[in-house]
């Protein structure tokens, strides 16, 4: 488990990914070199990782849920392979191992998204059902981090930690060196603009100036990957409920306020309104769903499909 340092490190982090050490450790009141040592703890022991990810709205894609019903004996291996293709993301074992979930990005304009979206499957790969729902709005996600991990850090903590971005200029077009930047902080949302230059074949002043430009446009934006089990995470489920579209905005926004999602979208599909609940054991899950859920007249069903395993968060897959 965490103690609060560590946990008041993966907050910062999360309000600012590429915070320096000394910023953070101005904050947390304690050395530069204490936090630095924490860091390289966290990523050594509890798979801590920071992304820079593109916001799908600002680069020009759409994202699809993905579920696939599979027989025990193949859902590894089909999940292994959604997990290793670079236009995936939150690959999940769901159901005792018989379900498979994932995000797919799919670029805007592709002539057959519904190809694209399950290409390079291994063939007789032992599915017998397949859904795809496209999603429309996220509430809770991508740029939204889990208010479960974001609560360590107070007020003043929060506002010290906040980078202040310039105001952006006219539109921005990422261009082939954005993507190789945006590559590069795929990997490893913390690079030094020395690796960055290398990586762009732009200079260090140039990679910084284009980062902050792509920060203040939204382009950008940094998450924190962690294994929830060392934040007290002993439950996950995946729901997917159906709302009557008149009411479903305001259920949404109050869904995106609960401690315990992590994800709240509004997708397409006979399930309109999808979440991503950690809890910390099968009680609190049960009590959320039948108490907090069921106190909304509005969520006229709920589905729910426990996590078993997730094979790969936001960023690139690491075996």
């Amino acid at each position: 488990m965490l103690d609060d340092l560590d946990r008041g490190l993966i907050h910062a982090l999360h309000i600012d990914g590429r915070a320096p050490f000394s910023g953070v450790a101005r904050v947390l009141g304690v050395s530069t070199q204490t936090v630095a040592r924490r860091y390289q703890r966290l990523r050594a022991n509890a798979s801590l990782r920071v992304v820079g990810l593109p916001d799908p709205r600002q680069v020009g894609s759409s994202q699809w849920v993905v579920r696939l019903t599979t027989s025990p004996a193949a859902t590894r291996s089909l999940a292994h392979a959604l997990a290793r293709r670079p236009d995936t993301s939150w690959v999940k074992l769901l159901s005792g191992g018989t379900e498979i979930f994932a995000m797919i990005h799919v670029p805007d304009g592709a002539d057959d998204p519904s190809s694209t979206l399950l290409h390079d499957l291994p063939r007789k790969a032992g599915v017998t059902a397949v859904s795809a729902q496209y999603l429309l709005h996220p509430y809770v996600g991508g740029p939204t981090a889990w208010r479960g991990i974001a609560q360590t850090l107070d007020e003043r903590q929060r506002r010290q930690l906040t980078p202040t971005l310039a105001a952006p200029s006219g539109r921005l077009s990422p261009d082939r060196a954005d993507q190789e930047l945006l590559d590069a902080l795929r990997q490893d949302g913390r690079a030094s603009y020395a690796d960055l230059a290398r990586a762009t074949g732009r200079s260090e002043a140039t990679v910084a100036r284009r980062l902050a430009d792509l920060r203040a446009h939204g382009t950008i934006f940094f998450d924190v990957e962690i294994d929830p089990v060392l934040l007290g995470v002993a439950a996950q489920a995946v729901l997917w409920m159906a709302i009557a579209p008149a009411h479903l905005d305001q259920v949404a926004t109050a869904l995106a306020g609960h401690d315990e999602l992590a994800a709240v979208a509004h997708t397409t599909g006979p399930t309109n309104l999808l979440a991503h609940a950690l809890c910390s054991g099968t009680d609190h899950l049960h009590r959320y769903i039948t108490h907090r859920l069921g106190a909304l007249a509005e969520i006229r069903t709920i589905e729910t499909a426990p996590v078993l395993r997730t094979l790969k968060h936001a960023g690139p897959f690491r075996p």
